[in-house]
């Protein structure tokens, strides 16, 4: 696979994150078809210049922010989740564990 074509399902993995919602850099790479590539989508969202994707909605697996704290990144991403309606704390937001599949997802556990 090349990096082109990562670039792209990463960067419409982004895209799809809903409005109010959030995913982890890594949840952003398993959605693309690109587990343990975390590093890859930061790279590719460190290099955007995109003015309409929605990079604010992607947050480190422990919802925290990125960016460096108190920095003009840092606030302009706080202040577009809070927008759309996302709770932040402290630069953190809480985070819901992805369901590993489809059963998961829809019928929770098993007992």
């Amino acid at each position: 696979m090349d990096e082109l074509s990562a670039e792209a399902r990463i960067l419409a993995a982004i895209r799809a994150v809903p409005r109010g919602q959030v995913a982890g850099y890594g949840e952003v790479a398993r959605r693309a078809g690109l587990p343990g590539r975390a590093r890859l989508v930061a790279r590719i969202l460190s290099g955007n210049a995109d003015a309409t994707l929605p990079w604010h909605r992607v947050l480190r697996s422990d919802g925290r922010i990125a960016l460096p704290e108190n920095s003009k990144g840092w606030h302009e991403q706080v202040q577009r989740l809070r927008a759309e309606g996302v709770r932040v704390e402290r630069g953190r937001v809480r985070v819901a564990k992805p369901a590993a599949n489809l059963d998961a997802a829809l019928w929770g556990p098993r007992r």
